[in-house]
C-alpha cells in the first residue's frame, strides 16, 4: 500500500492510531549505479533453486519474469549461452545499437520487435575474438560470484519491469539519473532534443572537457523511421535544475572529473568550471575513489541523498570489471544495514538501516538480449524514451521479503520517489518537470511502512567493505562508453 494512501487513511480516521506508520519518509535515499546489464543476462539464477523460479508472463508460482530460452533473431530462436561476469568483450550500446535490437514496427506509437540483437557490434579486449553470437549470453553464477544480487533480489523488492529511460549509452543514462533528461536545457527537454550518445570526438566528457569537445544530439524526426535523427551535436555542458538543486544535503561518489560517469561535472552551475576544474562542488562530490562511501558510513556520514557508482573492476561493465561488483554493491547494503549510526526522527532515534531507502539500479542495457519490449512514449519525448529495461533491486527496513512489483518504471520513477520521500523539503512528485514528470509511478509500493522495520541479515559476499577500502589498485573509471 502506497505511503500517501496510508497517510490519508490515517487522517481520515480509517487506520487507527494505534497503527500509526513506523516512520513518514526515510531520512536517507541511497541509489547505487551500476553498469550495462538487463535482467535476461545477469539475473538467470532467478530461475533456479533455492532463489526462485521464472516465466513468461510471470506467474505467482513463478513471479520473475526472465526468460531462459528461445531467445529471438530476425530469422527465429536462439537459446543462450554462458558467459562470465568479468568477460572479455564489449558490446555496442549506442543509440543506433538500440535501433539494431529493436527492430521497430511501426505505429502509433511505434513498438519494439526484440529481435535484432545479432546486428549489434562486438569488440573484444586485445588479443581475443568475440565468440560466435556474443550478444546471446547470460552472466553464469558457476562460481557463486553473483549470489549477493541473487540474495538482495529475493530478500527484498525486485522489479520485472525496469527500463533505463534513454535509448543510449551511459553519459545520457546518468543525466537521466541526476537531473531527470540529457537535454542541454529545459526547452530543448520540452522540444525532445537530447543528448544521445557518449562524447563524440573526446573521452573527456562534462564542463571540464576540452573545448572541442561535442556531444551528439538526437531530435524528433518529422518523418519516421527513424523515430529520432542525430543531426547536430554540442559542448557537453548544460544548464537545467537537476534533483541536487531540490535535496540540497547530497553527495555524488565517482571516479575522474571529466567521466562520462560523473553526472554533476555537466551541470554548468553546480560545476562552475575553471582551469579544467569543477569549482562549484565543495563537499558534495567524491571524484576519485568510490569506496570513501564505506569509510563515511563507518564514520556516520551519510548524507540526505546519495548518488554512488563503481570503479571499472566493480562496475559489472563487460570487459572492464573483474567481478567485484555484486560484492561491492552487498559492502555498500551491509554498512548501512549493520551500522550503529542513528538519526533523530521524531522523538525516536532510529539506525541508519531503519531510517535508508536503498535503489540499486543499472544504467543502461549494454547490447545484451533481453526479451521484454520498452514502451516507447507519445509524442516528441518517444524518439529517444524509453530504452530496454535495466534490473532494479528496492532494499529497506520496510520492503518485504521477495517483493516482486510488476508496474512499469524508469529513471524518472526513482527521481519521482526522492521527490515524494523529501516531501518534508516543499517537494512535489514531478517538481524538475522532466522524466520525473513523464513517469507513471514512484516506487512507494516497495515500501510498507506500517510494519515493524524488519532486522537486518548480512549479505553474504566473497569481498567485504575492508577490501575495498584497503584495496590499493589505482581506481579507473568503467570505461569510455
Amino acid at each position: 500500500m502506497r505511503f500517501a494512501f496510508k497517510v490519508l487513511l490515517l487522517a481520515l480516521g480509517i487506520i487507527p492510531l494505534t497503527a500509526q506508520a513506523q516512520i513518514l519518509n526515510f531520512k536517507h535515499v541511497v541509489v547505487i549505479f551500476q553498469e550495462n546489464r538487463t535482467p535476461d543476462n545477469l539475473f538467470q539464477g532467478l530461475c533456479a533453486p533455492p532463489y526462485g523460479a521464472c516465466a513468461v508472463p510471470p506467474t505467482p508460482m513463478a513471479p520473475y519474469d526472465i526468460q531462459t530460452s528461445h531467445w529471438k533473431t530476425k530469422t527465429g530462436t536462439i537459446n543462450p549461452g554462458p558467459v562470465a561476469l568479468a568477460n572479455t568483450y564489449d558490446l555496442s550500446h549506442a543509440h543506433s545499437a538500440f535501433n539494431a535490437m529493436c527492430n521497430v514496427a511501426a505505429g502509433n506509437p511505434p513498438t519494439c520487435r526484440m529481435n535484432g540483437a545479432a546486428g549489434i557490434s562486438c569488440n573484444p579486449k586485445a588479443g581475443t575474438t568475440c565468440p560466435t553470437n556474443p550478444q546471446f549470453k547470460f552472466a553464469t553464477n558457476a562460481t557463486g560470484t553473483l549470489n549477493p544480487y541473487l540474495k538482495l533480489a529475493t530478500q527484498y523488492g525486485w522489479a520485472n519491469y525496469m527500463f533505463q529511460t534513454n535509448q543510449g549509452p551511459s553519459f545520457p543514462a546518468h543525466q537521466f539519473i541526476f537531473g531527470g533528461t540529457s537535454a542541454p536545457s529545459q526547452a530543448d527537454d520540452a522540444a525532445g532534443i537530447f543528448s544521445s550518445e557518449n562524447m563524440k570526438n573526446n573521452s573527456e566528457a562534462g564542463c571540464t572537457a576540452p573545448s572541442t569537445t561535442l556531444v551528439e544530439l538526437i531530435a524528433p524526426n518529422k518523418t519516421p523511421p527513424p523515430y529520432g535523427v542525430e543531426n547536430s551535436s554540442t559542448f557537453p555542458c548544460f544548464e537545467h535544475l537537476t534533483m541536487a538543486d531540490l535535496v540540497t544535503d547530497w553527495k555524488y561518489y565517482g571516479i575522474g572529473t571529466g567521466s562520462i560517469w560523473m553526472a554533476p561535472d555537466a551541470i554548468q552551475h553546480i560545476c562552475l568550471p575553471s582551469s579544467g576544474k569543477c569549482t562549484g562542488w565543495g563537499s558534495h562530490v567524491n571524484s576519485t575513489n568510490p569506496a570513501q562511501v564505506l569509510t563515511d558510513l563507518a564514520n556516520c556520514n551519510l548524507h540526505d541523498l546519495t548518488w554512488i557508482t563503481p570503479t571499472a573492476k566493480n562496475s559489472d561493465h563487460a570487459s572492464s570489471n573483474t567481478g567485484g561488483g555484486p560484492s561491492w554493491v552487498a559492502s555498500i547494503v551491509n554498512a548501512i544495514g549493520n551500522s550503529a549510526c542513528t538519526d533523530k526522527s521524531g522523538h525516536r532515534d532510529l539506525t541508519y538501516w531503519q531510517d535508508t531507502a536503498i535503489i540499486i539500479t543499472w544504467d543502461d542495457w549494454g547490447g545484451w538480449y533481453d526479451h521484454e519490449p520498452p514502451t516507447i512514449l507519445p509524442g516528441v519525448q518517444g524518439d529517444y524514451q524509453y530504452g530496454f529495461r535495466v534490473p532494479m533491486i528496492v532494499v529497506s527496513a520496510y520492503t518485504p521479503q521477495g517483493f516482486v512489483d510488476n508496474q512499469r518504471h524508469d529513471f524518472g520513477s526513482i527521481l519521482r520517489f526522492i521527490e515524494f520521500n523529501f516531501a518534508n523539503l516543499g517537494l512535489r512528485e514531478g517538481e524538475l518537470g522532466f522524466a520525473d514528470s513523464r513517469a507513471m509511478t514512484d516506487l512507494t509500493e516497495f515500501f510498507n511502512t506500517f510494519r515493524a522495520p524488519r532486522p537486518f541479515k548480512t549479505i553474504a559476499a566473497p569481498k567485504n567493505a575492508a577490501y575495498f577500502i584497503h584495496d590499493t589498485t589505482p581506481p579507473e573509471p568503467p570505461d569510455n562508453d
